[in-house]
């Protein structure tokens, strides 16, 4: 890949691991809905927003009739979710970001890569500022400002439209199924950290986060790049 590149980071699982703390939040929440909720079905609502893993626990319970749960009451367990969340990770600190990623965001830096953070997160923002990582990024994607949830593409071509780059010139990297669909249809190429594969494999899957290698990610890239058509530059 030659001129400007572009490296797109999902943040749960990829950057800092908040997976936990979404577990336990919805699992309150879950309580006090009387819903059933193990971790096994949380891993059905990485990548996921709120509003759709919501329907995904009812829909687990049994409860996706549109009577069950009117669309008040669902906004109102969300935020309560939410709330419960954001009590959690206010716990985390730098020491929680993931190995190899310091690395590999200098390792970036020195070559000259732009960088973005595609997350359906609304509390990015937040999250970053508490690992140090806030000022590493060229771009934050506005959670609030997308439309369409992963496995819809629209948060990785935000990220490459305000990065000023074509999609094919960029990188998405992703733990969840939902993301790596997200990144396909948006024609880039995909880096798969520890992905449950349930349909589109990532091009690259890679077991951990201290598998980011840039050498590495960019010889698949090309090659990915040549067989899908764009050269074997981008």
């Amino acid at each position: 890949m030659s001129g400007k590149r572009g490296i797109l980071f999902d943040l749960d699982g990829v950057l800092t691991d908040t997976a936990r703390y979404h577990y336990l939040a919805w699992k309150r929440l879950a309580g006090e809905l009387g819903l059933a909720f193990s971790q096994e079905d949380n891993e059905r609502l990485k990548g996921v927003d709120r509003l759709r893993s919501l329907e995904i626990m009812l829909e687990l319970n049994g409860m996706s009739g549109a009577g069950c749960f009117p669309p008040a009451k669902k906004q109102a367990a969300i935020a309560r979710k939410n709330v419960y969340y954001r009590e959690l990770i206010r716990q985390i600190t730098p020491g929680d970001i993931l190995p190899g990623i310091p690395e590999f965001l200098e390792e970036l830096r020195a070559g000259g890569f732009r960088t973005a953070v595609a997350s359906a997160s609304k509390n990015a923002p937040d999250v970053l500022e508490r690992l140090g990582l806030a000022e590493r990024f060229d771009y934050v994607a506005d959670a609030c400002a997308i439309a369409k949830a992963k496995p819809d593409p629209e948060v990785f071509l935000v990220c490459a439209e305000a990065l000023g780059l074509k999609p094919e010139a960029c990188i998405g990297i992703e733990d969840s199924q939902a993301g790596v669909e997200a990144i396909h249809r948006a024609a880039m190429f995909s880096v798969g950290i520890h992905v449950r594969v349930t349909s589109i494999p990532p091009d690259l899957p890679l077991g951990s986060t201290g598998e980011l290698k840039l050498e590495r990610i960019l010889g698949a890239a090309a090659q990915w790049s040549k067989h899908a058509g764009y050269g074997e530059e981008t």
